[in-house]
């Protein structure tokens, strides 16, 4: 099916952009277009105006802010993220889950930026990104604002972003300890995903901080903070123990959907699972470490 007719503006840069989606007629940013033609084609979503914004510069940087923080341009496909040199030396994860990312041709032409744009529950990046601490960077014409990933996406194929804010990058900070990322998967896209970050104190045997988010459970990557705060200030060796007298009542207690990926009590039980492999293999990083 062919989407109804609608202009297309080819902006040169994030200025021209923004002005283009204040005009009279309702427009929408356009990089890939992997999932929104895809919607516009089955007439799901409905524009009158695609903002082009793949001749935009600078909008596909990756590098360090600082010794603390690295970036990602918004308009960085999965595959430019996973073939990164730096991505792979500072944040191997992150390279990894972009390597698996839906099929070939996704990777090649889908960004990070629509990806997150998009709001699916059960897509791959928001999960890992909420779990480091990012935070996404907004332009608008009133200037920029950075929302923490773990507010961005508010309900399924909702975001904070407003339609005249263009997203630009992500900033990711740099982790001290291990980051790990699993998921379960049916077809291409994740039916239970988890991600978990440890930063650990000077001797790196004892866990000084940990970051848990499990996603496409619901609408959106959601937070353990018991089990995080029974991690915190045991060692590495005992991650596992300590864990498991609070993490079934924490699954119990998030939201959880039953959809085409599995009933809730399902889901809930594959995220147990993931989690438990999420701190064996933390675990198993940190003794090669300190080999």
């Amino acid at each position: 099916m062919r989407p109804p007719l609608f202009e297309i503006a080819r902006p040169a840069n994030v200025g021209e952009a923004i002005h283009e989606a204040l005009g009279p007629q309702e427009g929408m940013f356009y990089s890939g277009g992997t999932e929104l033609l895809l919607a516009m084609k089955l007439r799901v979503i409905h524009t009158d105006k695609l903002i082009d914004i793949k001749g935009i510069r600078g909008l596909s940087e990756i590098a360090h802010v600082d010794e603390k923080t690295f970036q990602i341009g918004a308009r960085c496909t999965h595959s430019q993220i996973e073939q990164s040199e730096l991505v792979q030396r500072i944040l191997p994860t992150l390279a990894q889950l972009c390597g698996n990312v839906a099929n070939v041709r996704v990777r090649n032409a889908g960004t990070i930026g629509g990806n997150l744009c998009f709001g699916e529950p059960h897509a791959d990046p928001p999960t890992l990104l909420a779990a480091l601490g990012a935070r996404l960077c907004l332009s608008s014409i009133d200037g920029e604002r950075l929302v923490d990933a773990d507010d961005f996406i508010l309900d399924e194929f909702e975001t904070v972003r407003e339609p005249h804010e263009l997203l630009t990058r992500i900033l990711i900070p740099i982790p001290n300890g291990p980051v790990v990322y699993q998921r379960f998967r049916h077809g291409e896209r994740p039916a239970v995903n988890a991600a978990m970050l440890w930063s650990l104190d000077p001797s790196g045997r004892t866990i000084a901080n940990a970051r848990i988010r499990i996603g496409a459970l619901g609408a959106r990557p959601q937070r353990l903070e018991r089990v995080e705060a029974a991690l915190c200030g045991v060692t590495t060796a005992e991650a596992a123990q300590a864990v498991s007298d609070v993490l079934g009542s924490s699954l119990d207690s998030i939201d959880v959907t039953d959809d085409r990926h599995g009933s809730a009590e399902y889901k809930r039980h594959l995220a147990g699972v993931l989690l438990r492999r999420n701190i064996a293999e933390a675990e198993t990083m940190c003794r090669e470490r300190r080999r």
